[in-house]
């Protein structure tokens, strides 16, 4: 079973797609560098922790329109 479940996750992020985009960025971070947010994780897999760290609001993640400068 997966944790946290998906219901939880979309109360952080309103968008599966979303969702799912910032989860593989951060486990292909996490694979590559191993920069971990937390010191205990549940999941084993990088996209565990990723999800666990959005979870747990360690992963802030910002929308395009604030990166946009006029």
């Amino acid at each position: 079973m997966l944790y946290p479940s998906i219901d939880k996750l979309l109360k952080i992020i309103d968008s599966k797609y979303s969702l799912v985009t910032v989860a593989a960025k951060r486990a292909r971070n996490l694979q590559e560098e191993e920069n971990m947010l937390m010191s205990n994780y549940v999941s084993q897999k990088y996209v565990g922790k990723a999800l666990e760290e959005i979870y747990k609001k360690k992963l802030v993640i910002q929308s395009e329109e604030a990166n946009i400068q006029e």
